[in-house]
């Protein structure tokens, strides 16, 4: 939290769950000494099996008690945004058939209507149980889940109303997943509630998806990079997010090795300076 303070960050996302504690007195404590709130927390679940389900809906309890703790600082509500912070970010993961064919949307299996359907129910059930904490879910497209390609994102708006829950779009992945993120920003606009930020090393990534490992084992590779330094035209992101009126939060990323957490600060910290360089207010 000292490094997320150090590289301009107002607030942070919960990361999976377990990885904070969900001790609304310690996660308070620790936000207050470091001036910054919570945008959003994370599932990040296989909520495909539905033998998950008891202890996917206990995980979103836990982080729906603790993000609405009145004793954690909030963000402000901006002119236009759609919902208020804290956010469900809601994520589906864990099939190594997807995972290894994370970004060939040509080869990775897809779901029977009969398997869509049921799949479609669990995560339903996740975004009504935040709904009732007054949670706003957030549906979170992710490269090697079952919610990554274009097919998949236009059935799951059909399939679960905007007013269960919203979309955050993730420019990272909708690149690496074969989707220009200026046109699914625009898209999309009327579903988009949260955004999240980074950028995509052109050459690491043509050669990650060249072999057969995971979606995280090529991050570690460094498909990812600091924002400014990649693939992805950030000032075109800018523009789209101007035209369609985004006036939410976004979220900078960079997934990596979490090994290599020396340089972290350093990367991050590059991502907000180049972000604020070509007009982001941070």
């Amino acid at each position: 939290m000292d490094e997320a303070a150090q590289a301009g960050y107002r607030a942070i996302e919960l990361g999976p769950y377990g990885y904070l504690p969900v001790d609304a007195d310690v996660v308070s404590a620790e936000l207050n000494k470091n001036h910054l709130s919570i945008v959003a927390g994370t599932i990040f679940h296989d909520l495909l099996d539905p033998a998950n389900q008891k202890s996917v809906l206990d995980a979103v309890d836990d982080i729906c008690r603790l993000i609405t703790d009145p004793r954690l600082p909030k963000l402000p509500v901006h002119e236009g945004q759609k919902h208020p912070t804290p956010y469900m970010t809601v994520m589906d993961w864990g099939h190594d058939e997807r995972d290894y064919n994370a970004g060939h949307s040509d080869r990775s299996p897809r779901l029977s209507p009969e398997e869509w359907t049921r799949f479609m129910g669990n995560v339903r059930a996740v975004c009504e149980r935040a709904n009732s904490y007054g949670v706003r879910p957030v549906i979170h497209p992710h490269a090697g889940g079952y919610i990554e390609f274009a097919d998949e994102i236009e059935a799951l708006v059909r399939d679960i109303p905007y007013e269960v829950a919203g979309l955050c779009l993730d420019t990272g992945h909708l690149y690496y997943s074969g989707m220009d993120p200026v046109e699914y920003l625009k898209k999309y606009a009327d579903k988009l509630d949260y955004v999240h930020f980074k950028d995509v090393d052109e050459t690491v990534y043509r050669a990650v998806l060249g072999k057969h490992i995971r979606f995280f084992e090529g991050c570690g590779e460094g498909s990812m990079c600091p924002i400014g330094t990649g693939a992805l035209d950030y000032p075109a992101i800018k523009q789209a997010l101007t035209d369609i009126g985004y006036s939410g939060y976004i979220t900078i990323e960079q997934e990596r090795d979490p090994r290599n957490a020396d340089t972290s600060l350093r990367d991050v910290k590059a991502s907000v300076d180049y972000l604020k360089s070509v007009g982001y207010e941070i």
